[in-house]
């Protein structure tokens, strides 16, 4: 059997990943492509498609809290621990997916499971090696709001930037939610978030963020309290950031609005071009349908 392809949905909470899934299964079957859905978030629970495979038949995030008494962020790591003792679950059911399906792997939020641990990609290697051999291609999405804030707008760009060297697949990063920027943003100033411009970070308007002092708490050096979070030591660490991001000049951004079928289709038309999805398809010729029907009459 030929390569499989697939995408892996990723992001921080709250980016629209499983509506994107959604949307992005919609499209597929609106034009009469076939998908595969697998949900490896153990804490979903309302999908407006059924998964093919979800991992909640095999573990959920509720039962580990429950049963181990751990914590969101520790349960979910347990739960992906549990995953790669027990891969037969997800790779078993992905041996029968042929050549003609988008593989949609939608991930869950924990930003941490693309940046710090190596779960991950122990996963992405067994998806894409071996007798599944799936030509991957990983989508971040980023919540377009963060462009309102510049430097929480350029620390998702870093955890973008992370899970991109991390998983070492061809990447496709999103800002999401579109709509909800809609006429807060010029065009002009738009591009500038598009392709990161690091320059932003240096021109950012103030954030707002006051020192308080506690009584009963040491505060460090009263006299340097100007300088947290709006002075020298926060614009030093925003520097330090852009420097990062700039040299490595990996991360540009397209623009996702769900609800729009061309947005979607747009999204599609990269992911395929990443997985190279097209050039494996058997090309067919306007007359092969009439040659099967003839050859079906004749018998």
């Amino acid at each position: 059997m030929g390569s499989r392809y697939g995408t892996i949905v990723m992001g921080p909470a709250g980016a629209g990943k499983t509506t994107f899934c959604s949307a992005l299964v919609e499209h597929l079957k609106m034009n009469r492509r076939s998908c595969f859905y697998v949900n490896l978030d153990p804490a979903a629970e309302d999908f407006a498609y059924t998964p093919d495979i979800d991992i909640k038949d095999l573990i959920s995030l509720e039962d580990v809290m429950e049963e181990l008494h751990l914590g969101p962020n520790g349960g979910l790591i347990y739960c992906f621990e549990f995953l790669l003792e027990n891969l037969d679950f997800l790779t078993e059911p992905l041996e029968d997916v042929t050549e003609e399906y988008l593989i949609i792997i939608d991930m869950p939020g924990q930003v941490e499971l693309y940046s710090h641990v190596p779960i991950l990609p122990a996963l992405v290697k067994t998806l894409t090696r071996g007798s599944l051999n799936i030509s991957m291609c990983a989508a971040y999405l980023l919540e377009s709001s963060f462009i309102i804030d510049r430097s929480k707008f350029f620390s998702g760009t870093l955890s973008a930037m992370s899970a991109m060297l991390m998983l070492e697949l061809p990447h496709v990063n999103i800002l999401s939610k579109m709509d909800l920027v809609k006429g807060q943003v010029a065009r002009r100033d738009l591009k500038r978030f598009i392709d990161p411009d690091t320059s932003l970070l240096q021109d950012a308007p103030e954030s707002g963020l006051k020192y308080e002092y506690k009584n009963g708490v040491d505060n460090g050096d009263a006299d340097e309290k100007g300088t947290v979070l709006a002075g020298e030591t926060f614009a030093s660490l925003n520097r330090a950031v852009a420097q990062l991001i700039d040299e490595f000049s990996l991360v540009s951004f397209l623009k996702l609005d769900a609800q729009n079928e061309d947005s979607v289709g747009t999204i599609l038309s990269y992911i395929d071009d990443c997985i190279q999805f097209h050039e494996s398809q058997e090309p067919k010729e306007p007359n092969d349908q009439l040659d099967d029907m003839d050859v079906d009459g004749m018998g």
